[in-house]
C-alpha cells in the first residue's frame, strides 16, 4: 500500500525542479524587465545605478527570447515551456478578469491549443489497447491527419462499420502521468501561495483548476456530459449536441458523432439571409440563457470554434470535456439575479450578486452593494446610446469585489466566458444586436416556466418529505411560541379576549415560516404564504 502511495509521486521531484527552474527564471525575469523600464529620473539615482548593474549580469542567466520582454511575456511564456498543464492553468487564469490584471489576462489569452500533433502510429496504438482489437474491426475508414491536437488530446474524422460519420478523441501518451503530477505539486504550492498572497485567493484558484483538469483527462466525464445536456434539450430537436458511441469509447478514446457543418465566423455564414443569421443567433441565445439560468449546467470552454452551424439552420455545440455546474444554493439567486439585470432592478441586481458570493474575513458587504448598484447605473446611461454589454459588465461586477474582500467561484466566471460568446457571435451575425433585449426575451421564458403551477406543484414534491417533518413537529412549535409570546408581548394583561390567540398563531406561522425557509427544497411561496395568513390572523384579532 506505501509502495502504491509513493508511486503516484514519482514524477513529482522531476517537475518540482522545473517548476523551481522556471519559476526562478520568472522572477529574475519580472526583476530585469522592472529595472530596465524606470523612469529617467530615478536610473541615476546610486540604488537604482547598482540594481541596473547587476541587472545587466543577471539576464544573461534568462532565456535570450525574454531578456527584453515585460513580465506578462514572460508569465505566458514559462507557462508553455512547463507543459499543458500549465498551458491549462493559464488558459483558466485568462478569464480570471475579476481577480487578476488586465493586461495579465489579455496576454494569457494568446495560449494557443494549436500544438504538435503525436504521430498516428502511436495514436493507433493507443485506440488499438482501449478497444482491445485492431483499428480495422472497428472503423471502415480512419483520416490519419487530425483535424485539431489541442494540450491533452487530438480528434481524427473516422467512419463506423455501420457507416457513420464520427469524430475520435485520443488523449496523448504520457498527458496524464504528467499532469496529475503537477496537480500535486500544484496543491501543495497553493498552501504556500494563500499564506504569500491571500488578497488573490490562489488555494480556491489552483483546487477548481485541479478539479475541473482531472476530469478533462478522463474522457468519460465528456461522454456523460454530452449525453446530459442532450436530455436537457431533447426538446429542442435545432440545438444539438453529439451523440456518444459508448462502445467505441473508454476513458483514453471518446468516440462520438461527427457534427457536419461550419463555424459562426465562416464567411458562407454571412451570405445566409438575415432570417436564418437571426435564427441562429435567437437558438444560441436561448441555448446558453437555459443552460446558465434554467438547468444550472453549462459548457464552460465555450468558444466560437465549439460552435457548429448546422443546416436548417440549427446550431451545435462541441467539446463538452469541461461543463460547469451551479450549486442548488445559487441556482435561484442566478436566475433571480440575471433576471433583474437584464430588466434595469438595480438594488435587486446587487442585493442578488451578495447573495452568491463569499465574504472573506474583513470583508465589506455593503461597500460592495453600493460599488456593484453605481456601475449598473453607469451602464444603464451607456446602454440609452446603444453600448451595452451583458458579459462586460457581469465581469466587471465581480472584479469589484476583489476590492472589498468578496469572492465568487470559478463557475461565475466560466458563466462570462459563455456570455462573450453568445454576444461575440451575435455581433458578428448582425452588428445591430440589442443583447439586454433579446436576453430579456429569454429569461422571461425561463423565468415564468420556473414559476408555472406544473414546476411550483414538482417544486413541492420535492419538498414534501421537509414539510411532513415540520408538520409533526409543529404543535410544540406552536406551544413554544405561544408560552414565549405569553411570558413577553401579554405579560400585563389584555382587554382583547383574542390578543392571545392572535399572538399565538401569528408566531407560530412565522416559526413555522421561518423553518421551512431555511429548509433547502421547500417553495419560498408555500413559507411566504404561511406568514401572510398568521398575519391575517394577528389583523382579524384586532
Amino acid at each position: 500500500m506505501a509502495k502504491n502511495t509513493l508511486a503516484a509521486y514519482k514524477g513529482v521531484p522531476i517537475r518540482i525542479f522545473l517548476l523551481y527552474r522556471h519559476a526562478l527564471g520568472l522572477w529574475l525575469g519580472a526583476w530585469v524587465s522592472k529595472v530596465a523600464n524606470l523612469p529617467p529620473y530615478l536610473r541615476w539615482k546610486p540604488r537604482f545605478v547598482l540594481a541596473r548593474l547587476v541587472a545587466f549580469f543577471v539576464r544573461f542567466f534568462i532565456r535570450r527570447e525574454l531578456r527584453k520582454q515585460p513580465f506578462k511575456v514572460h508569465l505566458r511564456r514559462r507557462l508553455e515551456l512547463l507543459g499543458p498543464t500549465y498551458v491549462k492553468f493559464g488558459q483558466i487564469m485568462a478569464i480570471r478578469e475579476d481577480v487578476l490584471p488586465k493586461e495579465i489576462t489579455d496576454e494569457l489569452k494568446q495560449l494557443l491549443d494549436n500544438l504538435p500533433e503525436v504521430p498516428f502510429e502511436i495514436i493507433k496504438e493507443i485506440i488499438e489497447k482501449n478497444l482491445g482489437a485492431p483499428l480495422e474491426t472497428f472503423f471502415l475508414d480512419f483520416e490519419k491527419k487530425p483535424i485539431g491536437s489541442a494540450s491533452i488530446g487530438q480528434a481524427h474524422i473516422a467512419v463506423t462499420q455501420k457507416g457513420k460519420p464520427v469524430v475520435v478523441k485520443v488523449i496523448k501518451p504520457g498527458i496524464r502521468e504528467a499532469i496529475l503530477s503537477d496537480l500535486k505539486l500544484l496543491r501543495m504550492l497553493a498552501v504556500l501561495l494563500e499564506w504569500i498572497i491571500p488578497n488573490y485567493h490562489p488555494k480556491n484558484l489552483i483546487n477548481e483548476f485541479c478539479r475541473y483538469t482531472e476530469r478533462e483527462i478522463d474522457l468519460t466525464y465528456e461522454a456523460d456530459n454530452a449525453e446530459l445536456f442532450a436530455a436537457n434539450f431533447a426538446d429542442e430537436p435545432d440545438i444539438v449536441f453529439p451523440k456518444i458511441y459508448r462502445e467505441l469509447s473508454t476513458r483514453d478514446v471518446l468516440c462520438m458523432q461527427y457534427l457536419k457543418g461550419i463555424k459562426p465566423n465562416d464567411p458562407r455564414v454571412l451570405k445566409m439571409s438575415k432570417a436564418q443569421r437571426n435564427k441562429i443567433i435567437d437558438l444560441g441565445t436561448f441555448a446558453i440563457i437555459k443552460m446558465l439560468y434554467q438547468d444550472g449546467f453549462f459548457h464552460a470552454d465555450l468558444h466560437a470554434g465549439n460552435l457548429i452551424i448546422l443546416p436548417g439552420p440549427r446550431v451545435g455545440f462541441i467539446d463538452l470535456g469541461i461543463a460547469g455546474r451551479f450549486e442548488e444554493r445559487i441556482k435561484r439567486p442566478m436566475l433571480y439575479y440575471f433576471y433583474a439585470l437584464v430588466n434595469g432592478d438595480v438594488e435587486s441586481t446587487a442585493r442578488h450578486l451578495l447573495s452568491m458570493a463569499r465574504v472573506q474575513p474583513g470583508g465589506d458587504p455593503a461597500g460592495f452593494k453600493r460599488a456593484v448598484a453605481e456601475l449598473l447605473r453607469r451602464y444603464l446611461l451607456h446602454a440609452s446610446f446603444g453600448n451595452y454589454s451583458l458579459a462586460k459588465l457581469i465581469m466587471e461586477s465581480l472584479a469589484i469585489g476583489n476590492q472589498y474582500r468578496v469572492s465568487f467561484p470559478v463557475e461565475m466566471t466560466l458563466m462570462v466566458k459563455a456570455l462573450v460568446t453568445f454576444e461575440g457571435v451575435g455581433k458578428h451575425l448582425d452588428p445591430h444586436m440589442n443583447v439586454p433585449e433579446l436576453s430579456r426575451k429569454h429569461i422571461m421564458k425561463i423565468f415564468w416556466k420556473h414559476y408555472s403551477p406544473e414546476s411550483l406543484w414538482n417544486e413541492f414534491m420535492r419538498g414534501l418529505p421537509a414539510l411532513i417533518d415540520v408538520a409533526v413537529q409543529l404543535p410544540q412549535l406552536l406551544s413554544d411560541s405561544s408560552r414565549f409570546v405569553d411570558q413577553t408581548v401579554n405579560e400585563g394583561g389584555s382587554s382583547n379576549p383574542l390578543a392571545g390567540l392572535r399572538s399565538s398563531l401569528m408566531a407560530g406561522a412565522c416559526v413555522v415560516g421561518g423553518v421551512l425557509a431555511l429548509v433547502q427544497q421547500a417553495n419560498p411561496f408555500l413559507w411566504g404564504g404561511l406568514f401572510a395568513a398568521g398575519a391575517l390572523f394577528y389583523w382579524f384579532g384586532e
